[in-house]
């Protein structure tokens, strides 16, 4: 194999899972020139990342079409070995069928699969089956024996220096933000977690640009707590992707939501707690650091999934997958590292 192409556009943590692909490639063909297409925004994660030769944007916002075929030119002008479509959708499975690559390989539920080379069945709803290793099934069209890594990022020596100055005491890193609605811990119980923590390091609320007024708010609402507010710093939007990381990477543990900056604590093996508000683990997308600690409500909720993906509100207006979420259930992971 010369040259192998990876097509996913999806959204950042999406993206970050399609990274164990690259590992697992790399190993099994090491002179092989690796791609990879993503949507505009999430080229940042392959900044010096020694196995990736190409990154293809597609640029969605504007142009979208226009810039779809300028994809389309560039990978039919690559003619790779191989194409691999992580994605479900019409508009990349007619980049795989027209992109004039020897194996064209994508999953069944594309509804351009049928040009394809070689179509795998999707495992949607498979317990005990991640995310990775669904993707993997595509890898293993050209052999068995790939090996199945985890995710990886690889933050430059200037991202480390970059939140160094930040790192003088120990910490921890709390994402509270997330696109979806039911998929985000309630400010409340993270104010009520933050009134009541017994740890004397500091504590860094981190997000992007649009998720710094939800860090805000958090530290508003402990207002009255001065000793808590003086150890939470919000910087939220400070850092690009690859920085970020490495913040988690030096965390005592980090506390997310189902979402992005889970997957970026796997691809570092940061220490992580996910907490599961209406959706599950079961689904795929559950923590791969070696020290994970999974949070969900322990009360038995018929609603509970109400979904595979978040929503903008709870379909029965109360949110108890989130609210009766225990505090001592977040405190119990600091016990085990000793520092609560």
């Amino acid at each position: 194999m010369q040259k192998i192409g990876i097509i996913q556009t999806a959204f950042i943590g999406d993206v970050v899972l399609s990274t164990a692909m690259l590992e697992s490639l790399h190993a099994k063909y090491p002179a092989a020139q690796l791609d990879i297409v993503v949507r505009k925004g999430n080229e940042a994660l392959f900044n010096n990342h020694p196995f990736v030769h190409n990154v293809l944007v597609w640029d969605k916002q504007q142009n979208k079409y226009a810039n779809w075929f300028k994809i389309l030119k560039q990978l039919r002008a690559q003619q790779y070995d191989v194409l691999i479509n992580v994605q479900r959708y019409a508009a990349t499975g007619l980049w795989t069928a027209l992109s004039k690559s020897t194996f064209k390989i994508g999953f069944d539920k594309n509804p351009f699969s049928f040009l394809f080379t070689h179509k795998v069945k999707h495992q949607a709803m498979q317990p005990n089956l991640h995310e990775i290793q669904k993707n993997h099934a595509l890898l293993q069209v050209l052999a068995e024996d790939i090996p199945l890594f985890n995710p990886k990022l690889y933050p430059a020596n200037s991202d480390f220096e970059n939140v160094k100055s930040l790192q003088d005491e120990p910490y921890i890193c709390i994402a509270p933000a997330s696109v979806w609605f039911t998929k985000q811990f309630p400010i409340e119980q993270w104010v009520n977690f933050l009134n009541n923590l017994h740890f004397t390091g500091k504590i860094f609320i981190i997000g992007g640009p649009g998720d710094k007024s939800t860090g805000n708010q958090i530290i508003d609402a402990v207002a009255a707590n001065a000793k808590v507010k003086n150890k939470i710093i919000n910087v939220a939007g400070q850092f690009h992707f690859l920085s970020a990381a490495a913040l988690q990477k030096g965390a005592v543990l980090n506390y997310v939501n189902d979402s992005a900056p889970m997957h970026f604590a796997s691809a570092v093996n940061a220490p992580v707690v996910a907490i599961y508000c209406s959706t599950i683990p079961d689904f795929g997308y559950g923590p791969l650091s070696d020290q994970s600690f999974i949070v969900q409500t322990e009360k038995a909720l018929a609603c509970k999934p109400c979904g595979i993906h978040g929503k903008k509100a709870c379909p029965l207006g109360h949110f108890n997958c989130a609210l009766t979420v225990q505090m001592q259930q977040l405190y119990a992971p600091l016990v085990q590292m000793n520092q609560h």
